[in-house]
């Protein structure tokens, strides 16, 4: 237990963690709330729901370039305490229109694209910042416990906003007050930010200014065969197959005939899962190239599965196991590319992989959202496992082809497929593949 939880002996982590838990439960009560919104202000149509989900992850696409470059220019402290205040004013004028009767579709567009700006800026900054709260020897643990602390608040977010909501009406009124309780959340986080100790901050040396800083982590990234890998799993695999937001609201609704309440469960039970994979993940030492990809591919044939699930019972007792195989797959991804890098590339770097994580999206979304919409609700699971472990398959072997291995059936163990393989220093690189 104690090797578990012991990023938690450091004093500004703990304080970190907390406001992270209340923020993130919040959070997950907001997702619920909006995706309740449009569906009841766009008469459930699953399209709307894909462009309100893209467009509030647009900004990781378009933004996350120059938000690692903050990150990595500035202390990542202020940078963080800027970004919760521009996530909270979003959230809270949405509720507002929601509660007052005023929201429209197209209101909700909007806001989302603006909360996902400050999304975008935060991403990177938070990313980074836990290994100067920690230290690079803890981190892969701090990482895991970050992951349990959101899928904590996911099993407890969405069941709280599903019930909330229903208590409440389940009308646009009842999902803005939803939506108000987590503008009021980001305070947490603003109190444990304040809180901290900054002397005892391991900060890493700032980006130079002038132009060229944004090359700069491209060039690091792109000679770097290995990342290149993990980044490719993980934009097929979060691109088409991390969308829950939208194929879990699907699924309840057109396939199962579900209500509000029913669908916050799906979020939480899927959650326990995830938890659960958080937690084993805290207890590693190292990660490794191979993990990220074997987990990707049981994640992908574990969607599948989901997608042809003949009741919402049996749907919702196999969401665990894609709760797991999922946080596995990025759990593993985000240690390997944080411990991999040169602390002063670690904000660009950690931008990068959130682009590609979360950036993708806006790309996935809307497609599967007319798929849905096209083809049903069920073909969003199983359409976008096949193509994400498609994707994945092929990047993996494209690795092995270009770094001269053969890749084994069962991922088998090689240097360069091992996060405890050195990088080249910052400034050299090795061959690009291809």
């Amino acid at each position: 237990m104690r090797r578990t939880f012991r990023a938690l002996a450091i004093r500004n982590y703990r304080l970190y963690a907390a406001g992270a838990l209340v923020s993130n439960t919040g959070t997950w009560m907001q997702r619920v709330g909006q995706d309740w919104l449009v569906l009841q202000l766009s008469g459930g149509d699953g399209t709307a729901l894909g462009i309100t989900t893209g467009l509030q992850f647009l900004p990781m696409l378009l933004l996350s370039p120059y938000a690692g470059l903050v990150a990595d220019r500035f202390p990542k402290q202020r940078v963080l305490l800027a970004t919760q205040l521009s996530m909270a004013l979003p959230a809270g004028l949405l509720g507002v229109l929601a509660v007052t009767g005023e929201a429209q579709t197209w209101h909700v567009y909007v806001l989302a694209l603006l909360f996902g700006i400050g999304t975008a800026f935060d991403a990177p900054a938070r990313q980074s910042f836990v290994v100067e709260m920690v230290g690079p020897d803890q981190l892969t643990n701090a990482v895991g416990l970050n992951s349990a602390s959101f899928n904590l608040a996911r099993v407890v977010g969405p069941g709280a906003a599903g019930l909330l909501i229903a208590l409440l009406g389940s009308g646009p009124a009842a999902t803005g007050w939803v939506i108000l309780l987590n503008a009021v959340s980001y305070l947490a986080v603003v109190a444990s930010l304040r809180a901290l100790d900054v002397s005892r901050l391991h900060p890493a040396a700032h980006a130079r200014s002038g132009r060229g800083a944004i090359r700069d982590g491209l060039r690091y990234v792109r000679g770097r065969p290995d990342l290149l890998m993990v980044l490719a799993v993980v934009f097929f695999v979060g691109t088409f197959g991390l969308n829950f937001q939208l194929t879990t609201a699907l699924m309840a609704t057109q396939v199962f005939d579900q209500g509000a309440g029913a669908y916050g469960l799906l979020g939480s039970i899927m959650a326990v899962g995830s938890l659960a994979g958080a937690l084993f993940a805290a207890r590693r030492a190292r990660p490794r190239g191979r993990l990220v990809v074997g987990a990707a591919v049981l994640f992908c044939l574990a969607e599948i599965v989901a997608g042809v699930m003949p009741s919402y019972l049996a749907f919702a007792l196999w969401l665990p196991l894609v709760g797991v195989t999922a946080l596995t797959v990025i759990t593993a991804a985000n240690a390997t590319m944080q411990l991999a890098v040169a602390p002063e590339m670690r904000g660009r770097v950690a931008a990068l992989y959130m682009m590609i994580f979360m950036g993708g999206t806006p790309l996935g979304a809307p497609v599967l959202g007319w798929v849905g919409a096209t083809f049903g609700a069920r073909w969003t699971l199983v359409g976008g496992g096949v193509v994400a472990l498609v994707g994945t398959l092929v990047a993996a072997a494209l690795f092995a082809r270009h770094s001269g291995l053969v890749l084994h059936a069962h991922f088998g163990r090689h240097p360069s497929l091992d996060v405890r393989t050195p990088g080249p220093p910052f400034g050299q690189s090795e061959t690009l593949p291809g």
